[in-house]
């Protein structure tokens, strides 16, 4: 079990994942166990963009849908007076992310932002990592951590990510491809506990859960120790179906 000491915090990077997968595979008529974003680049070249564009509908549809997660605004509060950047890893388009940004998080400023024509894409670590390359980190995702959001619409996930003084990184996320990217990138992960994500909690990917984004605050303000609140609800499940490449 690891400890995480996490006061002095200076960076933190949100992974969106902005769209609920099960329409965007009823569109492409692909089951959970097939990643969208592979399947698409699968595809012969002049059927790749109807593909995008069948997704990108469905995302801008998704964006009406759009709601803060509880805590959100008094979180950003206490980064931006701890003065810490902020950067954004999605699989999502740019418009998605920009009406969450516009709408919910004016005035903040977040850089870089990658979004889905950046490959390859989570769950492979290669975002976080090229993220914190920009931000200087030539230790890659060991100053990182991982924790899960979710914004009570029916299509929208996030995920934020953040440099500390510890070494470590911490980065918040909703689906198991954000869980995967941050634990491959060398970040311990928490997860932000909803009905649908419920599941993560035992995964292997995920060090700690916490049930509001205003827990976070006292996470940066006083660290904690990876392994302690994600595996007291028994062994994980074993046998279900599990879903990869969400967008």
């Amino acid at each position: 079990m690891v400890n995480l000491p996490l006061p002095n915090c200076s960076f933190i990077l949100i992974a969106l994942v902005l769209t609920k997968t099960l329409p965007i595979r009823a569109a492409l008529s692909i089951p959970r166990s097939t990643d969208i974003l592979e399947h698409v680049y699968s595809l012969p070249s002049s059927d790749q963009e109807p593909a995008m564009e069948s997704i990108r509908a469905i995302e801008r549809t998704a964006m009406a849908a759009q709601k803060p997660q509880p805590g959100l605004a008094a979180l950003m509060e206490y980064l931006e007076k701890r003065g810490v950047r902020k950067g954004i890893c999605t699989r999502n388009f740019d418009l998605p992310v920009t009406h969450l940004l516009s709408t919910f998080l004016p005035g903040h400023v977040f850089a870089p932002i990658i979004t889905r024509d950046f490959r390859p894409p989570k769950p492979h670590p290669a975002g976080i990592l090229h993220i914190a390359r920009k931000w200087g980190l030539e230790d890659g995702g060991e100053r990182l951590i991982m924790v899960v959001i979710c914004f009570y619409s029916p299509y929208l996930w996030s995920n934020l990510l953040w440099e500390t003084d510890a070494n470590t990184i911490s980065k918040v996320g909703d689906s198991i491809d954000d869980m995967t990217a941050g634990h491959h990138a060398g970040a311990a992960t928490v997860l932000l506990v909803n009905e649908v994500n419920e599941h993560l909690k035992e995964h292997e990917h995920t060090d700690v859960c916490i049930g509001s984004l205003d827990d976070l605050i006292s996470v940066l303000e006083n660290g904690f120790e990876a392994g302690d609140e994600c595996f007291e609800e028994g062994e994980a499940r074993k046998g279900e179906e599990v879903e990869v490449g969400g967008v």
